[in-house]
């Protein structure tokens, strides 16, 4: 793969890679009209979606940072964004061009005064691994195989304008409003801005890796705080292939079994025991070994889940809960989902819709055990989405922006575990399986 020699630091030069891109898009969408008076409709909007991916991904890989990083968050939305986004940008999860050597050995000579060579015994001057923060290098020292994570240059110092970049985009596709939105591109920005600070993610992955030690099929690397900065972060090689590349090709029912109990542990274990839980649950941040163990390497999004929202998020995990009108409501109003200013016509359309999507998205805690395999469940899923997708309209017309600022990170760790679950196939999965590690 093709490195890159240079990265857009400055506002001016991400905003003028931001223009070009969309003026690629505006091009497509000019073709789209003359393509759809020559063939049929469904065709040239085929080709529109996979023209704009191609287009949007290739200039959000040579930004990196926390434009490639929506991208990565884009690409777990499968029941939102078309197929051809969701391929597309399911690349940014390990998969971009890397840093050519001279920009690597910059990062190190600021935070180490020295070459790679000159810390470790040996340092591959390829990555290994890209994604949207950093990529990874394969290092040894004292005859320890090594994973090294490098920082992509200036990544921290643009995700506020960044953001603000995309922020009319990500308003549209989310049906967000401009009153009230701040507090939620706030929680956004803020775990973007802890995901570039590598002092923080080590912290993170020791105390994780200290309190998950004892989960079965569960392995995470050793760190190594002497070859780590803020910029640089070493851990142990981890032997295995990616999530992804074993979902495609595992025939074995009872090792994704295995593995699926093994994550769905994992991510219980976390929220109800630690109160803190890895909130970016995409393929790129876990390796399978041979034996059928679960690798998981990469703790930059940590959100701690406060106890006034997780007692009536759980609370309505419940379906005796759901179905208690009383307690249904008032707890909705806890999750600042209803709101005192609401009309008869906001509370009676906000309590249906989140009494539907809770019947459905909550399930699996409804059993003792359950099928993350069975496509009917997802397939209601993407049904439930794509009608209030269609209601947008409608939705805006709403006082206000809806739910406590906590969903975004705790609703975006369900989703991509459920995707993840189901990519598994896994089956028999007990759901309450992580009380036994308490």
């Amino acid at each position: 793969m093709k490195t890159i020699e240079s990265i857009p630091i400055s506002k001016i030069s991400r905003a003028s890679k931001l223009m070009e891109t969309g003026a690629k898009v505006g091009v497509n969408y000019i073709k789209y009209y003359g393509n759809k008076m020559l063939t049929n409709k469904e065709k040239a909007k085929t080709k529109l979606n996979k023209d704009n991916a191609e287009d949007i991904y290739d200039g959000l890989k040579q930004l990196k940072g926390s434009a490639l990083k929506v991208a990565q968050m884009l690409s777990m939305e499968k029941n939102i964004l078309p197929k051809a986004y969701v391929e597309k940008f399911s690349l940014s999860q390990f998969s971009v061009p890397a840093l050519s050597a001279p920009l690597v050995y910059r990062v190190f000579q600021r935070e180490f005064g020295k070459h790679p060579q000159n810390v470790f015994d040996s340092f591959s001057k390829e990555a290994m691994h890209g994604a949207s923060i950093g990529q990874v290098h394969k290092a040894s020292k004292n005859g320890k195989q090594l994973a090294v994570k490098v920082q992509y240059p200036g990544v921290a110092q643009s995700i506020s304008s960044d953001l603000a970049m995309v922020k009319p985009i990500a308003m549209r596709m989310f049906n967000i409003k401009k009153e009230g939105s701040e507090s939620y591109f706030k929680e956004v920005e803020e775990k973007l801005i802890e995901e570039t600070n590598y002092h923080l993610e080590l912290t993170n992955s020791l105390q994780i890796a200290k309190e998950c030690k004892n989960l079965e099929n569960v392995l995470f690397p050793e760190y190594y705080p002497d070859l780590s900065t803020e910029k640089v972060l070493t851990m142990d090689w981890m032997n295995g292939i990616h999530f992804s590349e074993f979902t495609n090709t595992n025939t074995d029912q009872d090792k994704g079994n295995a593995i699926g109990q093994a994550l769905w542990d994992f991510y219980m274990f976390q929220m109800h025991d630690l109160k803190k839980v890895h909130a970016d649950p995409h393929p790129g941040n876990f390796l399978i070994t041979k034996d059928a163990k679960l690798v998981a390497i990469d703790f930059g999004c940590m959100k701690e889940v406060p106890e006034s929202f997780y007692v009536p998020y759980f609370a309505l995990s419940k379906k005796e809960n759901i179905d208690n009108p009383d307690f249904f409501e008032k707890t909705l109003y806890e999750l600042e989902i209803l709101r005192p200013e609401d009309s008869k016509e906001e509370l009676a359309y906000f309590k249906n819709m989140f009494y539907e999507m809770l019947n459905l998205f909550t399930q699996p805690f409804h059993h003792s055990t359950f099928d993350f395999s069975d496509p009917v469940f997802f397939n209601q899923i993407a049904s439930l989405s794509k009608k209030y997708a269609d209601s947008a309209n409608e939705i805006r017309k709403m006082n206000t922006n809806r739910g406590s600022k906590h969903f975004i990170y705790i609703n975006r760790t369900f989703f991509g575990l459920y995707n993840l679950m189901f990519d598994l196939k896994a089956s028999n999965i007990k759901i309450n399986n992580y009380t036994t590690y308490l």
